[in-house]
């Protein structure tokens, strides 16, 4: 099949994906290029594969269509149209982000995740979109191997309390005497805020990055640090 025009009905839903509502919408979104595509055919998430270049099974656009549907510096003549799936994980380490806005770190901390074994990953309301192309990019496609959900942290958390896991979040400053063999939610903060104070008042121990010559690491090289010191439970 061969795309023309961009009046076609299906390009103007493609095009509508790079926006979240739409994306929310209608449960679907882009990944760029052959690796995204190829990781999301093994999760049996993709709906369609678009190029310029005729090639059986895939849907050929012309090229003024295809760079209408570019978003990054980088250009793809490879997409894939994806349905959202995300199937349940019950996995005994937790990442919970609160209010991380950039979606490079965002999609970082995702990559670090399934890397770790934190195979559920929870953000809040005020988080980055987990299906905004930055995000999957940076994952490198590990969107695809945890189980993502955006919902109100202190809900969140309550249920985990009750379910026997300590809650510990990381403070540049503070640190605690966290258990590394209990099962674990580790909550980091907004880049510029940290964790806030409703957060805090729920959980068992601060944890702390010990540094020298500067005060902090960005979000996304803490998470990974210490996420990497939780991979055993």
């Amino acid at each position: 099949m061969v795309i023309t025009s961009k009046q076609n009905k299906s390009f103007k839903l493609w095009k509508n994906l790079k926006l979240k509502k739409y994306r929310d919408a209608h449960g679907m979104f882009l990944v760029y290029g052959k690796h995204l595509v190829d990781k999301a055919k093994e999760h049996q998430a993709i709906l369609e594969i678009l190029t310029t270049s005729e090639t059986d099974g895939y849907t050929t656009l012309t090229k003024d269509l295809m760079d209408d549907l570019q978003q990054a510096e980088t250009y793809f003549d490879l997409l894939g149209v994806c349905k959202k799936t995300n199937p349940k994980i019950d996995s005994p380490k937790v990442l919970m982000l609160d209010d991380v806005q950039d979606p490079d770190n965002v999609g970082a901390l995702i990559r670090s995740a399934a890397a770790f074994g934190f195979l559920h990953v929870i953000v809040s309301l005020k988080s980055a979109d987990f299906y905004n192309e930055k995000v999957i990019r940076a994952s490198k496609g590990a969107i695809f191997d945890v189980y993502l959900e955006r919902k109100p942290l202190e809900e969140a958390i309550q249920s985990f309390i009750k379910l026997d896991y300590q809650i510990i979040y990381a403070d540049a400053h503070e640190s605690g005497k966290a258990s590394k063999t209990r099962k674990t939610v580790l909550i980091l903060g907004n880049e510029g805020h940290g964790i806030s104070d409703s957060i805090k008042a729920l959980a068992d121990q601060s944890v702390h990055i010990q540094t020298e010559n500067v005060e902090s690491l960005n979000v996304s090289v803490a998470g990974g640090i210490l996420m990497y010191e939780w991979r055993k439970i």
